[in-house]
C-alpha cells in the first residue's frame, strides 16, 4: 500500500509539472526571457526554499546543515544544478519549437533514462567505496528501456504529425513549429537536464539524518540543485533582456500584478513535481528499485500529463486517427513502466 500511496503522490508532482505552462499563456506584455526569469525566481528559489526548511528540524538551521555537510557535495551538487539549468533554457525552446505534448515528451524521455543512469555512474567515479553501480540492477535497466520505448512511440507520432499535416496546420497547433530544429533542441535538453537527478545523488546526504523525515531528506539537495540552475538561467535571461532591450518589460505596471500571479503559479506547479518527488519517495524506502528509478518514474509520468494537455490544447488537432493511436501507446507503455519493475 505505501508502494502506491509514494507513486500516486510522484503523479500528482508530475501532473501539476506538466500544468506549470498553462498559466505563462496567460502572462501579457512580457517577452520570453523577462517572464522566464520571474517565474524562475518562484521555481528555483522561493518555493524550493520553502520546501527545503521542512527538513531543517526545531533548534536547527539550513545554514547551519549546509555548514556541517561535506562541501565537495555541496558544490557538486549546485554544478550539476548549473548545468541542469542549460537543460532547462533549451527545454522552453524545445516546447516552443515543438509544443507542450510533443516537446516534453522527447526532452523529459531523454532526461529520464540519462538522468537515472547518469547518476550511478558518476558517484562511481567518485566514491567508488560506496559501490553506486549496484543500484543499476535488471529490474531498474528494463524500467529504464520501457520509458524510452514509451518515448520513441512517442516520438515516432510526432514525426507522424510533422508529416501529415499541412504548414498552415502546423502553425495553427503550434506557432514556431519546426520538428528538426525542435528535435536537436530537446534531445539537447534531454541531456543537461538528466544533471539534475546527479545532483540529488550528489546531495542524498545533505540532511539532518534521521533528525529528518524519509520525505523530507532530498529537499535541501533539491535547493541547490535549483539554486544553480537559476544561475545560469538569470544570466541568459539578463543577456536577453540586455540584446532584445526589454528592460522595459520590468516596467510595466499595470500588467506586474497579473503576471506576477501567473509567474507564481507556474513556479509553484513546476516545483510541485520535485517536492512530490521527495514525498512519494518517503513511501519508497522499502523498494531500492523504484527508489532509484523514481526520477525516471516522474519523467514519465510528466510525458503522460503533457500528452493529456497536448491534446487538451489541441495541439494534436487535425492528425489522423492512426497518429493518435500510436500516440496513446506510447503513453500506455510509459504507464506500464512506471509498475513494471515491481512486477520484476
Amino acid at each position: 500500500m505505501e508502494i502506491i500511496i509514494g507513486l500516486l503522490i510522484i503523479a500528482i508532482g508530475a501532473f501539476c509539472q506538466s500544468s506549470c505552462y498553462v498559466p505563462i499563456n496567460k502572462i501579457k506584455d512580457w517577452s520570453w526571457e523577462s517572464y522566464w526569469l520571474v517565474q524562475g525566481i518562484f521555481a528555483w528559489i522561493t518555493f524550493p526554499l520553502l520546501g527545503a526548511l521542512l527538513a531543517v528540524p526545531e533548534g536547527h538551521s539550513l545554514c547551519e546543515l549546509f555548514a556541517a555537510s561535506n562541501s565537495f557535495n555541496i558544490w557538486m551538487t549546485v554544478l550539476f544544478g548549473a548545468l541542469w539549468g542549460v537543460g532547462g533554457l533549451t527545454f522552453g525552446l524545445s516546447m516552443r519549437y515543438l509544443g507542450v505534448a510533443l516537446g516534453q515528451s522527447i526532452a523529459l524521455g531523454t532526461c529520464a533514462g540519462l538522468g537515472t543512469i547518469m547518476g550511478p555512474v558518476l558517484l562511481n567515479i567518485f566514491f567508488p567505496e560506496e559501490d553506486a553501480l549496484s543500484k543499476l540492477t535488471f529490474a531498474v535497466i528494463i524500467g529504464v528501456v520501457v520509458t524510452l520505448l514509451g518515448i520513441a512511440i512517442i516520438g515516432v507520432a510526432g514525426s507522424m504529425k510533422a508529416a501529415s499535416l499541412s504548414e498552415e496546420e502546423k502553425k495553427a497547433a503550434v506557432k514556431d513549429f519546426n520538428f528538426p530544429k525542435g528535435l536537436a533542441i530537446a534531445l539537447l535538453a534531454g541531456f543537461m537536464s538528466g544533471c539534475f537527478n546527479v545532483g540529488l545523488e550528489f546531495g542524498k546526504d545533505i540532511n539532518f539524518g534521521d533528525l529528518t523525515p524519509d520525505m523530507y531528506k532530498t529537499l535541501p539537495a533539491t535547493l541547490l540543485v535549483t539554486l544553480g540552475g537559476f544561475v545560469t538561467n538569470a544570466v541568459y535571461c539578463f543577456f536577453q533582456n540586455y540584446k532584445n532591450n526589454t528592460w522595459g518589460d520590468y516596467k510595466k505596471g499595470n500588467v506586474w500584478f497579473n503576471n506576477l500571479l501567473f509567474c507564481a503559479l507556474a513556479g509553484g506547479l513546476w516545483y510541485s513535481q520535485f517536492f512530490g518527488l521527495s514525498l512519494g519517495k518517503g513511501f519508497l524506502t522499502d523498494s531500492p528499485t523504484l527508489m532509484t528509478l523514481s526520477f525516471c518514474i516522474l519523467m514519465a509520468l510528466n510525458v503522460v500529463f503533457s500528452n493529456v494537455w497536448g491534446i487538451i490544447l489541441k495541439e494534436w488537432k487535425g492528425c489522423s486517427q492512426k497518429t493518435i493511436a500510436v500516440l496513446i501507446l506510447g503513453i500506455a507503455v510509459l504507464i506500464l513502466s512506471s509498475f513494471l519493475p515491481q512486477m520484476i
